[in-house]
């Protein structure tokens, strides 16, 4: 019982290493895309959108699985202590990623007039995907070494490199934004069309930072293998009367466990181009201009999908660090410790999902404001997408954790049946919500909705019935839920209260200031009643990073 608690507690705490990183991560995007908003204003946001829509679905096909894939080999191979098939696995992985990377990087680089024009009818944004295309092998080969360290069950590479990452595409990207979007403006004003040239261009150098990011990160990764492998090529020669298998079949098993991951995550990811090109074609054929679709587009990617990924990555990351523990598990038939992992994740992922979900809509206006300097009417419309979608942060939440979770139970393919369902389910109800409702961009917030609260069903529905898990309402969700209510309202009080008293203090001076101490206590708040209502156990608190502090401090103030 000593080795699952602590197989199930080292997850957890790998997972937060990366959730961590993810957050910080997430934290100097949402930085840097301040200024980026202010150089490219909503249109450019909406080309640098649109190129990144492209892109993602292209590494999605290319190589988004490989981590998760070569995660699960490796993990199962070191198990065994096989070294040997391990480096096997990682070769051609390699090999895989090359050629995937490489093929879907010419695709992108000589059909990007396609997809821009043709399908996303934003042919503006054709600069931004001809500096992101060569990213796509980058990040490919990057993808592959994460993967094998995550395997080995260390998420420190990874998280390190993804905060080096962002860095380099923070600075890159501002800086890069600011002189192209000053070429561009010239390059318009001779052809007369000063505004969409300058924000095309613009986007472009903003795409220029994340190439940049993606090969610093590429660098450190390569910097830390060469040093593991040192010892990793020691061990190895040291192993007698294991076998290998062939490159060849090495390669089949490899693609066999790529492809159900693949097409879960293609499917669950491509909802968001098949927005882009229903919203935009159903609103033209409503009557909208062109440039009030572009605008809400960039105010939905730029603002409001900003802000509400934050949270969802720690989900991503949790998934991330139980799918290699959860495959040893059953491998071995532990279904106990398979059922002790699910709800662990479950519960945690939960108590941080629920609060920022209420976070976002209640504070959402001051949010808006604080990050953004757009007109008032663009904040406006930003801060309705947050009080009507904020509730998708819970459900991408859960079912981005449940898709890792059965892919860890050897159940590759029902993620990628039961996205394909919600998909279909999601495409009738936005155009439902287009044609009778006339919602415009709000139709594409509860769409997406939507399509996250079927796919937790459906996958909470596959958990029980391949692993015999049975969700637990209670700590789970009841008490999380009623604990956000309390930091809801305690934050609603206080910024409002603050806003008004320091009446005096100019405008954004006196929304910071009220902001910042209704977060503070926002988060107090919510700490304080979770642990007075139980939420958390004191075993539960030791398995998190820090775990003994937590409990040291939280019977001090006699919380537990």
């Amino acid at each position: 019982m000593a080795k699952k608690n602590k197989g199930a507690g080292n997850a957890l705490v790998q997972g937060s290493i990366l959730a961590i990183a993810s957050i910080i991560s997430r934290i100097i995007g949402l930085i840097y895309r301040i200024p980026m908003q202010n150089i490219l204003g909503d249109i450019g946001i909406g080309y640098y959108s649109t190129a990144f829509e492209i892109y993602n679905v292209m590494l999605i096909i290319s190589s988004y699985s490989l981590p998760t894939a070569v995660s699960k080999m490796v993990s199962a191979q070191m198990a065994k202590k096989n070294r040997r098939q391990t480096y096997q696995i990682l070769k051609c992985a390699l090999l895989f990623a090359t050629t995937t990377g490489t093929i879907v990087a010419l695709i992108l680089f000589f059909g990007g007039e396609f997809f821009a024009t043709t399908l996303l009818n934003t042919p503006f944004s054709i600069f931004a995907l001809k500096i992101l295309a060569p990213t796509l092998l980058v990040v490919a080969i990057l993808g592959v070494l994460r993967g094998f360290f995550q395997g080995l069950g260390t998420m420190m590479p990874s998280a390190v490199s993804q905060i080096i990452e962002q860095v380099v595409n923070a600075i890159v990207s501002v800086w890069a934004a600011y002189v192209l979007y000053r070429t561009g403006s010239r390059i318009g004003a001779i052809l007369g069309d000063k505004e969409h040239y300058a924000a095309a261009y613009g986007a472009a150098g903003g795409t220029l930072g994340t190439a940049l990011g993606a090969v610093a990160a590429l660098i450190f990764v390569i910097f830390i293998y060469m040093i593991y492998m040192t010892l990793f090529k020691k061990q190895m020669k040291r192993e007698r009367n294991v076998s290998v298998d062939s490159l060849g079949y090495t390669m089949k098993v490899l693609i066999v466990t790529v492809i159900p991951v693949l097409l879960s995550t293609t499917i669950y990811n491509i909802s968001s181009i098949i927005d882009q090109g229903v919203f935009k074609q159903v609103a033209l054929l409503q009557g909208y201009s062109q440039n009030d679709i572009d605008v809400w587009w960039g105010i939905y990617t730029g603002k409001f999908k900003l802000l509400i990924n934050v949270p969802i990555s720690i989900a991503s990351a949790m998934a991330a660090s139980f799918v290699p523990v959860l495959t040893g598990s059953y491998a071995r038939r532990d279904m106990e410790d398979v059922r002790n992992q699910i709800n662990l994740s479950t519960r945690f992922v939960m108590v941080v999902a629920f609060p920022c979900t209420v976070g976002l809509a209640v504070l959402a206006t001051p949010i808006f404001n604080l990050l953004f300097n757009g007109t008032r009417q663009t904040n406006d419309i930003a801060s309705c997408m947050m009080w009507i979608g904020a509730v998708s942060v819970l459900f991408y939440a859960m079912s981005t954790l449940s898709n890792g979770l059965l892919q860890g139970i050897d159940r590759l393919k029902v993620p990628v049946i039961n996205a394909a369902i919600a998909l279909g389910a999601h495409v009738i109800v936005l155009v439902a919500l287009m044609l009778f409702f006339r919602l415009n961009i709000y139709a594409v917030v509860l769409a997406n909705a939507f399509f996250a609260l079927l796919m937790c069903f459906l996958n909470s529905s596959a958990l029980k019935k391949y692993s015999g898990f049975e969700q637990e309402i209670k700590k789970t969700f009841i008490i999380p839920a009623i604990c956000s209510i309390f930091m809801g309202a305690a934050a609603f009080v206080i910024y409002f209260l603050l806003d008004h008293v320091l009446i005096m203090i100019g405008g954004r001076i006196r929304n910071a200031i009220a902001f910042v101490i209704a977060f503070v206590v926002a988060v107090i708040v919510y700490a304080i009643t979770l642990l007075l209502f139980k939420g958390l156990s004191e075993d539960e608190i030791r398995k998190f990073p820090k775990g003994m502090t937590i409990i040291r401090f939280a019977k001090k103030f006699h919380l537990l």
